[in-house]
């Protein structure tokens, strides 16, 4: 179906504060404090240089809470305390509350309802202390986001504060007209990307990146969502983003609280229309559900939006799950994203998601990718379909950890392929979720240069 692919190189951008989000960048030498709103709860603060005696405070403050993080130089120790509701509380992990390197760097990150204190030691950034808000503060509320203060007591070389950036890039997609091509930058490509931050779901949110010709990526804007059935703003992810003569569709996955012991969980994806320029800043976007159809299917969740129009039809790509955490591909059409019908679903596949429509030499096809704990023979590889989802082969490509999605773009000479993988980052605390490194892969050279398509 196409020539084989090889991996060509992975990226792996960590940064605390989101590139171009930064709202204070000071150097201190005592308690200072500066009005930091945010427009969601993704926010972080970074001291660089610490004190090597004596006790770093960090915080974020708004109204009657005040969340703060606190590195005891003398002894190693990093902990956390709450104040909100009338109470304080202190916390502090046993087994990953010390230092055990040289800590040259200190942060305090907000990402959702967790709060998370890091020391950075011997080039890495590790989670020494993490505490679930959602008892005890809303954090979603846009009124006491727009009230936070950071604020710093201790000598640090540097203080940057900003909103939160990620610890690895997952679920990376292509930003693409109606028609399915993919929209430029100048000779950049563009992705929407989930970053992730110190957990799974509920510490993730969507951003766009450029990807240069030499396969540099740069970090774009972050974008937050605003649901239409409840209030606060979210850090939804698995997002595609579309770009239409003069605004933006961008569909997306409501994975921002997700909680499979809340009764009734489920995940929904929503769209939003917008104007604004998705290509610098964080925004706020009002959503609608996007209503796709599982008529015939047992269905507690959708998810993976890919969104074209082929001709004047749309076709939507999207994942369906019988239950947590069982998967398969599915596919609707329809003359508009209001109107649309299940075209096909793959239910004999457990493990399989990021639907992805592309226009290859042989016509349109529908790609999937399988995770490891797919059936035996649908196990780490990348199933193609036809636009009824009847499956015509796979692409030959390294399948590395985790599910990554089957992204391509045609070039010059062949084909990229962007991926990722589930490389951890940020140590025990942060458990499953802070994946992945973004892996690139290209047709390789002996098919480039003369192994037609479609060619074994």
């Amino acid at each position: 179906m196409l020539p084989r692919f090889e991996i060509v190189g992975r990226r792996r951008p960590v940064d605390l504060v989101s590139p171009g989000s930064a709202l204070v960048d000071a150097a201190t030498a005592g308690a200072v404090e500066w009005a930091t709103p945010h427009p969601a709860p993704y926010a972080a603060v970074v001291a660089t240089g610490p004190p090597t005696s004596g006790t770093l405070t960090l915080s974020l403050t708004g109204g009657d809470v005040r969340l703060s993080g606190e590195y005891d130089a003398s002894r190693g120790a990093v902990g956390l305390t709450v104040r909100a509701g009338g109470a304080t509380t202190t916390h502090a992990s046993r087994r990953s509350g010390r230092a055990t390197a040289p800590v040259d760097g200190v942060a305090l990150t907000l990402t959702g309802t967790h709060l998370t204190v890091l020391t950075h030691e011997a080039g890495t950034w590790l989670a020494r202390g993490r505490v679930n808000l959602a008892e005890r503060c809303d954090t979603r509320d846009e009124v006491w986001l727009a009230s936070l203060v950071t604020a710093v007591d201790g000598p640090v070389e540097r203080l940057t504060a900003g909103g939160f950036g990620q610890l690895g890039l997952r679920d990376v997609r292509l930003v693409t007209r109606e028609d399915g091509s993919p929209v430029r930058d100048g000779d950049d490509l563009l992705l929407s990307a989930t970053s992730a931050g110190p957990g799974f779901f509920d510490t993730a949110h969507t951003s766009l990146w450029r990807l240069s010709p030499a396969l540099d990526l740069a970090h774009v804007s972050d974008v937050f969502f605003r649901r239409p059935d409840r209030p606060g703003v979210f850090g939804d992810h698995a997002t595609h983003v579309v770009r239409r003569d003069d605004d933006w569709l961008v569909a997306t996955s409501t994975w921002g609280d997700f909680d499979r012991r809340r009764p009734g969980a489920s995940v929904a994806i929503t769209l939003a229309t917008t104007r604004a320029d998705l290509l610098a800043g964080r925004h706020v976007l009002d959503t609608r559900p996007l209503a796709v159809p599982t008529t015939g299917l047992r269905s507690v969740g959708v998810w993976d939006p890919h969104l074209v129009r082929i001709g004047d039809t749309w076709h939507v790509g999207f994942v369906s799950a019988p239950k947590f955490f069982r998967f398969h591909p599915a596919l609707a059409a329809g003359p508009s994203l209001d109107e649309l019908t299940l075209v096909g679903a793959d239910t004999g596949r457990i493990a399989t998601e990021g639907t992805t429509l592309v226009r290859l030499d042989d016509g349109w096809r529908v790609l999937a990718s399988d995770g490891r704990d797919g059936r035996r023979g649908q196990r780490r590889g990348y199933p193609v379909y036809d636009l009824a989802l009847a499956e015509v082969g796979g692409l030959d490509a390294p399948y590395p950890t985790n599910i990554p999605w089957p992204t391509l773009v045609r070039e010059d000479d062949g084909w990229l392929m962007v991926g990722f993988n589930g490389a951890s980052y940020g140590g025990r605390l942060v458990g499953y979720g802070s994946h992945g490194d973004v892996v690139l892969m290209r047709t390789s050279p002996a098919d480039r240069i003369g192994i037609p398509a479609g060619h074994d």
